[in-house]
This record gives C-alpha cells, sequence and structure tokens, in this order.
C-alpha cells in the first residue's frame, strides 16, 4: 500500500494492476529467465505481481505478466519502456488496466 503526503495530510494512493502481453524477440527467448529479467528490472515502486506463459504458434510462448503500479501520471509510459529495455522482449500489448481491488478474469 502507497500513502502520499498531501497538504499535511496523508492519502492513500490507488493501485492498479496492469495486465500485459509480453512476445519474446526470437524464439530462443527462455520464458521464466525473460518474467525473472522483469521482475529485477521494473521500477521502483511497481512489480511483476504474477506471470503464465501463453501459446502463440507453432511452438512459441508470450508471457502475460500482472504488474502493479501506482496509478499516477507517466507511471504506465515508465512501466512499459522498462519493459522494453529488457533482454528477450520483443513487442508489447497491454490486455487491460484494472484497480487492484478488482478480479481480472
Amino acid at each position: 500500500m502507497c500513502w502520499v503526503w498531501i497538504r499535511g495530510a496523508i492519502a492513500n494512493m490507488t493501485r492498479l494492476v496492469a495486465r500485459i502481453k509480453i512476445l519474446p524477440a526470437d524464439s530462443e527467448t527462455d520464458m521464466e529467465v525473460l518474467a525473472d529479467t522483469l521482475k529485477k528490472n521494473v521500477p521502483q515502486g511497481m512489480e511483476l505481481k504474477a506471470h503464465a506463459k501463453e501459446p502463440i504458434a507453432f511452438g512459441l510462448n508470450a508471457l502475460v505478466g500482472d504488474f502493479l503500479l501506482d496509478d499516477a501520471e507517466g507511471e504506465m509510459e515508465k512501466l512499459e519502456e522498462s519493459i522494453r529495455k529488457v533482454e528477450g522482449a520483443g513487442e508489447i500489448q497491454v490486455i487491460n488496466i484494472s484497480r487492484q481491488s478488482v478480479k481480472m478474469k
């Protein structure tokens, strides 16, 4: 849970869950290594909460990750940029963004 100091009062900042599909850069990309690298390289205040492999075609898999981040301006752009910089990550697709308290299917 994040707290923000606003004019003498403490306010609770809403957390978001962003479900993002990450396609591999090439067919040799190990998705578990990619997930571990993403966990280590997300910006401060964000985290990869859960991930799963999703079949694409011809034995290729994508990584679908649930990332936690603050509901603040510029946070989603920071997350997307950090994912693109990770070796082995190709194209990304934002599937869903929701408040943390809401369950996504």
